[in-house]
């Protein structure tokens, strides 16, 4: 008889790690830009340009130092589609494999569309967005994106009666 409890949870989560880790491990890396929350909170209204050639990836790893904040993303890419992925990394220290995919890699049509995300920081650690543009062999990208970063809201019952 089968149970599924049996199965290791750990060989489990290799099948979807496998596309971000081995593009992290081996792919071509074009920018990294690291940003501390302080930075994002004072980033301004402005879209940031992020180029990105054909063949490469880039990747912006936020470092977050307090829990339950929220990282909201928003970008579009020209001329055509890019990938995007957020992988949560506990420490630099940590390799890679111990990483955990918390957005599968998808191709966005963000030339078309503007593409809007977040994610809960719900440990500290390194929250990497990666934007790949590695299936494009001769086209290189512009991906023009925003960040912002939202403090939880904390109920200190101050109004209450």
């Amino acid at each position: 008889m089968f149970n599924s409890s049996t199965l290791d949870d750990s060989e489990e989560l290799q099948v979807p790690q496998d596309a971000e880790i081995c593009l992290l491990k081996s792919g071509e890396l074009m920018i990294k830009l690291p940003l501390t929350v302080e930075e994002i909170l004072n980033f301004g209204e402005d879209n940031r340009e992020l180029f990105i050639k054909s063949s490469t990836y880039s990747i912006i790893p936020i470092t977050v130092t307090e829990t339950g904040l929220t990282i909201n993303w928003v970008f579009s890419s020209d001329p055509k589609s890019i990938a995007f992925s957020v992988v949560y990394q506990e420490s630099e220290e940590a390799t890679l494999d111990q990483c955990k995919i918390l957005i599968p890699m998808t191709r966005c049509n963000s030339h078309k569309e503007t593409i809007r995300g977040q994610v809960k920081a719900r440990n500290c650690g390194i929250y990497i967005l990666i934007f790949d543009n590695t299936f494009s062999r001769f086209i290189s990208k512009k991906v023009f994106y925003h960040l912002t970063v939202e403090q939880p809201v904390i109920y200190d019952g101050s109004d209450f009666p």
